[in-house]
């Protein structure tokens, strides 16, 4: 079993515990001593159940399980051991004596018990990472509190009972009173629960890194000055580019028409090309896009004042101004680029495009090794309102490749959730995962690949006699079908590919020496992923949270210029975040503890699942301050995002914390 379905399934036992516990309780006041027993016997055999998924738990990883080990599960077992010494006794007795009256002890203890349990289930929920003395007091308090409340009301019920000329509709009002009493205490005590814990006190919840380096050094630098170089590499030229971001009805390839963001009326926005060396400068229009705009080089390690990132590197591009970017093209790769100002709303609708630099290697365009013609197609992967576009096309492309053809498919996924890939009809290589390229990828076939929200896949492969077919979401008619002729008579027939295997690329390719020891780091972070009641941007919510805290409460990653960093990034939620740090290419380093043993996969954006624990590692030579979030951008928006600042270097644009993610 999976940990993420361990924790899954450890929720579910919590739940269970909390509807046994209470039944145990409301049993009890309604005189149904028989279902009162056997329920308490449930919700102590739950317990016991909880216990177990929790150890197992533990052994799988510590982060997973602090509220649970220090506060869920001894607040529970004390006031369940009290309500088993209490109630049980005189339960059993009474199991046979429908319609009598059990002491107010024993209604209070079971309650007490269902109050801890509902507690412990709720601190999970809203607390989340780190487990704090503050968190556990209000806690116990707030458990402690439901009990005196139930105690109160069980003694005044008692007594205005006993006043009463008593008649069992008198009496049977009563319990029913009582009982919604108790679930009242429980429905307050929950509610006050959360509003103690989003109002706790907040603290520096970023663990590892020893010393935070001061921003007040005297050799302090702004943002605003550390921009792109002005001229290219020698052979290189200047490439020239206007964007200009307006609303338009933009129409795919298959004739659909859709109301989308756009950069120069057209979806995705114009592909910009670069050879190695060369200087690209784009210069950003704002037509009428009223939220503003920006450009962020996604997995280009460009100067960070050309990183476009709003109230961070840049103010936002409003309608009618514009602001110029220029960077040297020194990475060759496949790229993507995006904007930062309401960026899920933004790429969601259209703000995207393409980036790709080619080596400077002296062949003639379209020819590869060996004199062999190439076919480079590069294929953004997004979804518009349900429907999935590979590259501008709704639906599936058809390009010829003659046989003996080297191809290249640049695959990108724009969105922000991942999508399945499979390549069928022909072995290939993975030549490269964002960008970078692996070290002596060998031949697979009939395996999936699994591409992250933000993510970029090469794959190459020799063109057969054959038609090839890249498969999405193992759905056969979406995706792109590639044959050897033009004779578009025949329909070749398409694998099923939805049973093969998802290919590891931790353990695909040829190890090498990685360029600095990641054993010796200078710097060390963990960051632990969560829902939990936090502020996000100022506001109470129920935040996709880093280490318990929202949007901009996460303290900064201080680094200091030629520190090696690692971290190591931990999944407590049920949810998938594609973790993407700006400025820099990140080593694998493990996930789950088992080491990467394959070629060294550096890469921009990588996926960290349900209940995963992954270790990463990066050299600080790109100094700025640069946001390292969550790619599925709601989850950014709703609070996931943090910063990387090297020690001196400032920002003068706006909130020194804004991301507008």
């Amino acid at each position: 079993m999976t940990t993420a379905q361990l924790i899954l399934l450890d929720h579910a036992v919590a739940l269970l515990g909390v509807v046994s516990w209470f039944g145990a309780g409301i049993a009890a006041v309604l005189r149904r001593h028989q279902l009162g027993f056997g329920l308490l016997v449930a919700a102590v055999l739950v317990t016991l159940a909880r216990v177990a998924t929790v150890s197992v738990l533990a052994g799988r990883g510590w982060w997973f399980v602090a509220e649970k080990v220090l506060l869920g599960l001894p607040l529970l077992g004390v006031a369940g051991v009290a309500a088993v010494l209490i109630a049980g006794p005189r339960l059993w007795v009474a199991r046979t004596a429908a319609g009598e009256d059990l002491p107010a002890s024993c209604v209070v203890s079971l309650f007490t018990a269902a109050y801890a349990a509902l507690a412990g289930l709720l601190v999970t929920f809203l607390a989340g990472y780190p487990l704090t003395w503050s968190t556990a007091l209000i806690t116990v308090s707030l458990v402690s509190a439901g009990s005196a409340l139930t105690a109160r009301v069980v003694a005044r019920e008692t007594q205005d009972e006993g006043s009463r000329v008593g008649t069992d509709r008198h009496a049977a009002f009563t319990r029913r009173r009582f009982v919604n009493a108790a679930v009242g205490a429980g429905v307050v005590g929950a509610g006050g629960t959360g509003v103690a814990l989003l109002l706790r006190p907040i603290g520096s919840a970023v663990t590892g890194g020893g010393p935070a380096h001061s921003s007040s050094s005297h050799h302090a630098m702004s943002v605003a000055d550390l921009r792109g170089f002005a001229s290219p590499s020698a052979g290189g030229v200047r490439r020239r580019y206007v964007l200009t971001a307006k609303n338009a009805t933009a129409r795919l390839a298959s004739g659909r028409e859709i109301d989308a963001w756009t950069y120069n009326g057209q979806v995705p926005g114009p592909a910009i090309t670069a050879t190695e060396g060369d200087l690209i400068e784009v210069t950003l229009r704002n037509s009428d896009i009223e939220d503003g705009v920006t450009l962020h080089w996604h997995g280009y390690d460009v100067p960070c004042g050309e990183d476009g990132v709003p109230g961070l590197t840049q103010r936002p591009v409003t309608p009618g101004e514009e602001f110029v970017y220029r960077f040297r093209a020194d990475q060759v790769g496949t790229y993507w680029y995006h904007t930062h100002e309401a960026s899920d709303p933004g790429v969601r609708k259209g703000l995207y495009g393409t980036l790709v630099v080619t080596p400077r290697d002296g062949q003639p365009a379209g020819v590869g090794s060996g004199g062999r013609q190439q076919l480079d197609l590069t294929l953004p992967v997004h979804t518009f309102a349900g429907t999935v576009v590979v590259g501008d096309q709704d639906g599936r492309t058809a390009p010829t490749a003659a046989p003996g053809t080297e191809v290249r498919l640049r695959l990108i996924n724009t969105d922000s959730d991942p999508h399945r890939l499979a390549l069928a009809g022909t072995r290939f290589r993975v030549a490269a995962v964002d960008g970078r390229d692996l070290n002596h990828p060998e031949q697979v076939r009939d395996v999936s690949l699994r591409l992250p929200a933000g993510g970029r896949y090469d794959l190459m492969f020799v063109m057969p006699d054959t038609a090839v077919a890249l498969v999405l979401d193992n759905d056969r008619d979406t995706g792109v079908l590639l044959r050897p002729d033009d004779d578009a008579e025949r329909e070749p027939r398409i694998e099923d590919t939805s049973d093969w295997p998802e290919l590891d690329l931790l353990r695909y390719g040829t190890p090498a020496r990685a360029p600095f020891d990641p054993d010796t780091a200078d710097r060390d972070f963990t960051l632990v992923l969560d829902r939990a009641a936090a502020m996000v941007d100022g506001r109470p919510a129920y935040a996709q949270a880093v280490n318990g805290l929202g949007h901009p409460s996460i303290p900064d990653l201080m680094v200091a210029e030629g520190d090696v960093v690692r971290f190591r990034v931990v999944n407590r939620s049920l949810e998938t975040h594609p973790w993407h740090l700006h400025g820099h290419p990140v080593l694998i380093l493990s996930r789950d503890g088992t080491v990467s043993s394959g070629s060294p996969l550096w890469v921009d954006t990588f996926e960290v699942r349900a209940g995963e624990v992954w270790e990463v590692a990066f050299k600080a030579d790109n100094p700025g301050i640069w946001m390292n979030h969550c790619h599925n951008l709601p989850h950014a928006e709703q609070g996931m995002m943090l910063r990387v600042s090297y020690d001196g270097v400032t920002t003068p644009f706006g909130d020194a914390h804004a991301s507008h993610g």
